[in-house]
């Protein structure tokens, strides 16, 4: 399947927590947001970060990207 970096970690993320039955973590959103990936870029699929995120109903991801999508809104 087609993925950026940061679809990618966040279907990673879900389903490492789906597999081992573990809370859902953020740790790798949370990096590449950090070293400045983009939470508004779409896969070549067509989906957004934060759709991947509310497939998998995860919250923590979906909150951290709407930060940073609020952060690049305000900023333009």
């Amino acid at each position: 399947m087609d993925m950026t970096l940061l679809t990618h970690a966040i279907d990673a993320e879900g389903d490492a927590a789906a597999q081992n039955g573990t809370p859902l973590e953020v740790h790798l959103t949370a990096v590449l947001l950090a070293f400045g990936a983009n939470p508004s870029l779409l896969d070549p699929m067509g989906r957004s970060p934060i759709e991947v995120a509310e497939d998998y109903h995860h919250d923590l991801a979906i909150k951290l990207l709407g930060m940073h999508l609020d952060r690049q809104h305000n900023n333009t």
